[in-house]
């Protein structure tokens, strides 16, 4: 039996138990004690710490099976003596990808072969478009960095603006007496514009590193930029306001609308959970996820429905989700915490939040900046917007109050 089973079902046991604890020793108000309130903290704080183990055994799996990958292949051919041409071009090209890593090393400046095969990725900037290779990887690196990012519609442009169609009141059928008028009844369109808001990060690496060709300095890039990006991103894809930043599905104007006001500042009842999940649409329930904030996910953890079935229940195998009323739980730690006016929970169709990638990531060498440190800087960055097209596709719960930062 894998690490990772072994922890699964250890985890479901302790859940097991906190339930049975839940149930034996609430009083006739539903209530527990001071005293078993703190045993019952104890116990789910034993299910959330291994709950963290076993994302660690995941990290550390995927590290060993990397690790074992052989670093060369044997030859069961014999060798040729023509070398394959290389038949990709631009930017996806293998020289542009050698000459782009040649001249991020490069202290002293770089040859005019160098130069050259680098002519196909200048930008406006001063700066070097990354090869297409590592710009590919580093979208689906800060796609796994993003809850957001992994469930919307992604799509590339090519220039700074896209403009999508969407129909804000859709036709309808009428029924019509013989040789009657059917009547009009046209969809109404409406349009939401995406635009290309600029973020970007400076990477910083000592000319040591620079200089030593055992560090992989590709894939430092990758994950570096990945993580910081992609955190900003995920971050305006939730709350942002729409100012040089991509809108937020958080957000007053522009985002989702609100499904259910919670009756407290400070709790959320079952009932109101059951609320918003049916404040969505049927069709838009199909492929509904909830995302909130860690601290609210414990928050809920002992609410019951009518029949007693608690609503969240824990991920039993490997690659499943927790899940709340059977849909599946994501967390981001830029959906607010519970408190006056917060929207803390948001459960709909995210595919129908649209996130606009510019062609194009740039990296830009600072050879002088940062020089009396003895480093060199990188300014990486890219352009991107993200917009909810159809708000009525998620639905969020909001606390009683008002938010100040949404008034």
């Amino acid at each position: 039996m894998s690490k990772i089973i072994e922890l699964r079902n250890k985890r479901a046991k302790a859940w097991e138990k906190a339930q049975a604890f839940l149930t034996a020793n609430r009083d006739e108000k539903g209530i527990l004690s001071e005293e078993n309130v703190k045993i019952y903290e104890g116990l789910e704080q034993d299910i959330v710490n291994i709950g963290k183990e076993i994302e660690r055994q995941q990290r550390l799996d995927d590290m060993e099976r990397e690790m074992a990958v052989p670093t060369s292949t044997p030859i069961t051919e014999k060798p040729e003596n023509t070398k394959k041409a290389d038949t990709k071009t631009g930017r996806a090209s293998d020289s542009y990808k050698n000459a782009f890593w040649t001249q991020v090393r490069a202290k002293d400046g770089v040859s005019y072969e160098v130069r050259n095969a680098l002519s196909e990725g200048t930008d406006t900037e001063g700066g070097y478009l990354v090869p297409d290779e590592f710009e590919n990887t580093l979208v689906s690196g800060m796609k796994e960095e993003s809850a957001i990012r992994s469930l919307a519609h992604v799509f590339t442009t090519s220039n700074g603006v896209h403009k999508i169609p969407v129909v804000r009141t859709k036709g309808t059928a009428n029924w019509i007496d013989e040789g009657g008028s059917y009547g009009d009844s046209d969809d109404v369109f409406g349009q939401e514009q995406i635009d290309a808001h600029k973020v970007g990060t400076v990477i910083k690496v000592s000319e040591e590193l620079l200089n030593d060709s055992a560090f992989d300095l590709e894939k430092y890039f990758q994950e570096e930029f990945a993580r910081r990006i992609g955190a900003k991103e995920e971050e305006a894809f939730l709350v942002g306001d729409g100012s040089k930043k991509p809108t937020g599905i958080l957000n007053k104007t522009g985002g989702a609308e609100v499904g259910v006001t919670a009756a407290s500042e400070k709790a959320i009842t079952a009932d109101e959970i059951i609320d918003l999940y049916y404040s969505v649409k049927a069709p838009y329930r199909k492929n509904a996820v909830w995302i909130l904030n860690d601290s609210t996910v414990r928050a809920i953890r002992k609410l019951k429905d009518s029949n007693g079935q608690f609503l969240w229940q824990p991920a039993l195998h490997e690659g499943e989700h927790e899940t709340l009323l059977g849909k599946k739980i994501m967390t981001s730690p830029y959906v607010p915490e519970i408190g006056s006016g917060k929207k803390v929970i948001l459960f709909g169709d995210l595919s129908f939040y649209w996130i606009g990638d510019r062609q194009g990531i740039t990296f830009k060498r600072l050879n002088e900046r940062y020089a009396d440190m003895g480093q060199v800087g990188f300014l990486a960055s890219k352009r991107v917007d993200g917009k909810l097209v159809l708000p009525e596709a998620v639905k969020v719960l909001q606390m009683k109050g008002t938010d100040p930062l949404s008034a």
